[in-house]
């Protein structure tokens, strides 16, 4: 049986009131989420039910029928203002196993101006603000007005009415109310805390990833190195806000501190002129209000703002909406996968959610309009930001996959001839032999020795490329130990340290007649992790991808080795963790200009990688002892052989570790996208897209319609990204099969919950019956 797993890393958008549709389509994902885990649960859990049910029904045929046993994990998830909301929820039900719903009825009852008014701002009487009910009746009653043309009649009275309110409410501040905003979304996480949770929705110890952004409105100073004059100062004004945490085992423990994500959803979805900005003592007013210590309140501003708690300056922090400066997070989703290990094949997508592909879409008969005094206001503080083009980041991400297939093509390309190389070094019958941990420490330095030699001229580079990334390694432990030396970034650390090495010898590091001097082989053998690191993950990844086809291996002994394996990884990453080295490298990193050397032998005497390494091996011949003789003669062939591997590969590569350095691609869920219902897209679709994507936030039919299309769009969607998995794809009938069944239990279950209009589901029921029939 082959395993896969299907990771997303999730961007959802800023789009005003089209975050309901997003809603809806993150509800989906985590519906998949629940599903994958129930099918892969070994525990008899109940089975989920409703959509969830169908998605497991359809992850049990492609295992039955294409022997393929997948699993969906979303890991990263990332956004930006409303969208930023959707991340933040829907990480803190994969972490905790809570229910997503509570924020359904967020969007659902509160997501409306009359709810989010600030109360100091609502009209008190009829003719408040007598001047303004002309501007008022004249916006709404205009011919041509929005309403009119686009609002659906048993609506437009309550549109009219809440659109009169915001026109004659209070001027020149913002009409929403922030403290109400943050109660609301605190309420929304206390209502899934009060529920009995599941279990988590990702496996122990994989990492989970979020990060949303804000915009510093005033700014910080951050120093930017130059030629001449060497530094100058620099107002930045992103702030991201960002959390990590592994999964456990257990139910119901939150991602972070309520609290917190409170901070971080009220930060980016602060829309500008809308919202007032944040500020910190907003939280800590709810915090009183709410009877709750926010017991982590100076380490977390300390990590999201350090240059503000540096300069006693917190109080005077005033965030608004992450899209104002960056509205797509891609770049941090895709630094979120330096960290990713993999035990099985990986199939990385990027999932981004676009409501609005239509909008810049002009018909041959269209003529473009002038550009008024409000539209160009508008367009250049909210709709261009927002709407600006994702290429660059696509183009990254293109980049990075090239490189990942170009690397598989190498190593696969080497592989024979290294494999001869270690039998020609060793002799074939060294792999019948006992492989006991000595033997493995002789087998390991006599196999980098071979290696280095055989190199010829290429080990000088390899080698220095080596001793580059380690030293900017510990240059970046050091710089995070010591924010208070305020340095621009970790180059003078580096210099520092390289400097040091030198006057200890280190000046050269290969010799005449080719392979590492002495003093290099002590220093990689002090301080060299990521070789480690990158042999283990070469060992996971042939484990995942070449050797679990093989019929000649068993599972389980396929699962031990990979059990084994991140056994073994675990100890290396346990000594190149930071917050591992304790307050006297803090200490001694505040010195590292004056004193390089004592944070070197710090780093060397306390991270102790000799003795981590006779741990690893202990591990690794009990391991190899309990596997049939040929999957242990492939792993004795690649561990041996992974120096030749390196000296080949790492030049090119130009990273610490291979990590889960694969292919990516990237996948859209739009309107677009999904048409098996109903053509026509966004606008045959959305009702959020009136009033310049505000429409929602004026009508609750509105957002029920919203909500709704984005559940049947994202289940259309997950169908389809779980059947593209499948090697050679999957017959189109049994797709559509799927997806209407999906289409049918979101009804469904909307009709039990009684939160959307009745003639509303009808009308859809009756589109997907026709077009895609009754189930039998």
């Amino acid at each position: 049986m082959r395993q896969k797993e299907l990771r997303f890393a999730l961007v959802c958008y800023g789009g005003v009131s089209l975050a309901v549709y997003m809603h809806g389509v993150t509800k989906e994902i985590w519906h998949l989420a629940r599903a994958s885990r129930a099918h892969h649960s070994r525990d008899n859990m109940e089975l989920p039910g409703g959509v969830a049910e169908v998605y497991r029904k359809f992850l049990q045929q492609i295992e039955g029928e294409h022997q393929l046993r997948l699993r969906v994990l979303p890991d990263i998830l990332t956004g930006a203002s409303a969208g930023g909301i959707n991340a933040i929820f829907l990480a803190q039900a994969m972490h905790s196993g809570h229910s997503l719903e509570p924020l359904t009825d967020l969007w659902l009852e509160n997501a409306d101006v009359s709810e989010l008014t600030d109360p100091d701002a609502q009209p008190m009487w009829r003719y408040a603000k007598f001047w303004a009910q002309p501007i008022a009746n004249w916006f709404l009653s205009r011919p041509g007005n929005a309403v009119s043309e686009s609002v659906s009649p048993e609506t437009r009275d309550e549109v009219r009415d809440k659109v009169s309110k915001l026109v004659r409410g209070r001027w020149f501040n913002p009409p929403f109310s922030g403290d109400r905003f943050s109660a609301m979304l605190f309420e929304a996480f206390e209502s899934m805390a009060n529920e009995v949770p599941g279990p988590p929705l990702l496996p122990p110890g994989h990492p989970l990833d979020l990060l949303v952004t804000a915009t510093d409105f005033r700014g910080h100073p951050e120093l930017l190195r130059l030629n001449s004059p060497p530094l100058v100062e620099e107002t930045e004004h992103r702030m991201p806000i960002d959390f990590r945490s592994l999964a456990t085992e257990h139910s119901g423990e939150e991602l972070a501190d309520p609290l917190e994500l409170v901070f971080a959803a009220r930060a980016t979805a602060s829309f500008p002129g809308a919202f007032p900005p944040l500020i910190v003592d907003e939280i800590d007013r709810l915090a009183l209000h709410e009877g709750r210590m926010w017991e982590n309140r100076g380490s977390f501003l300390s990590r999201i703002m350090p240059t503000h708690v540096r300069q006693n300056t917190v109080d005077n922090v005033a965030l608004i909406d992450g899209a104002v400066l960056v509205n797509a997070p891609f770049g941090a989703a895709f630094e979120a996968l330096s960290t990713r290990t993999s035990q099985r094949e990986v199939d990385r997508r990027f999932v981004y959610i676009e409501p609005r592909p239509d909008r810049r879409k002009l018909s041959a008969s269209d003529e473009p309009q002038p550009i008024g005094w409000f539209s160009a206001i508008f367009g250049s503080l909210s709709t261009i930001p927002r709407e600006q083009p994702i290429r660059d980041d696509l183009e990254r991400i293109e980049l990075q996959s090239k490189d990942a297939a170009r690397l598989r093509r190498i190593v696969m390309g080497l592989r024979p001839e290294i494999d001869r190389a270690v039998e020609r070094l060793f002799g074939r019958t060294f792999f019948l032999d006992s492989p006991t941990p000595k033997r493995l420490g002789n087998w390991r330095a006599k196999a980098q020795q071979a290696a280095a030699e055989n190199a010829g001229y290429a080990f000088g580079a390899y080698a220095q490329t080596k001793f580059s990334a380690i030293v900017d390694r510990l240059a970046h432990l050091t710089h995070a130990a010591a924010p208070d030396l305020a340095l621009p970034d970790c180059s003078p650390i580096a210099t520092a340290l390289r400097q040091e090495l030198s006057r200890r010898g280190l000046e050269e590091l290969t010799q005449d007649n080719g392979g590492a001097r002495e003093q290099a082989i002590r220093f990689f053998r002090a301080h060299d992790i990521a070789f480690r690191t990158r042999r283990l993950q070469l060992l996971a990844r042939r484990l995942s991808r070449d050797w679990e086809v093989d019929p000649e291996i068993p599972d389980d002994a396929l699962d031990l080795a990979r059990e084994k394996i991140y056994d073994i990884l675990a100890l290396y990453r346990a000594a190149d963790d930071n917050s591992m080295l304790g307050e006297r490298f803090e200490q001694l990193a505040m010195e590292v200009l004056e004193k390089p050397g004592a944070v070197l032998d710090f780093l060397e005497t306390q991270r102790l990688l000799p003795e981590t390494d006779l741990m690893a091996e202990h591990k690794f011949a009990d391991a190899l002892a309990e596997m049939p003789k040929n999957l242990k003669r492939r792993m004795l062939l690649t561990y041996l052989g992974f120096p030749f591997y390196d000296v080949a590969t790492l030049p090119l590569l130009q990273s610490e570790g291979l990590d889960e350095y694969n292919p990516v691609k990237v996948d859209r869920i739009s309107p677009d996208d999904a048409r098996s219902i109903r053509d026509g897209g966004t606008r045959a679709t959305l009702r959020g897209i009136e009033f310049y994507n505000f429409g929602a936030f004026f009508s609750r039919a509105y957002r029920e319609n919203d909500y709704l299309w984005g559940r049947l769009h994202g289940a259309e969607r997950m169908i389809d990204l779980v059947a593209s998995t499948v090697d050679g794809g999957m017959q189109h009938s049994t797709i559509q099969s799927a997806k209407r069944d999906a289409f049918l239990a979101i009804l469904d279950e909307e009709v039990e919950a009684g939160r959307c209009r009745g003639h509303m589901i009808a009308k859809i029921r009756a589109e997907i019956e026709e077009r895609m029939g009754t189930p039998v």
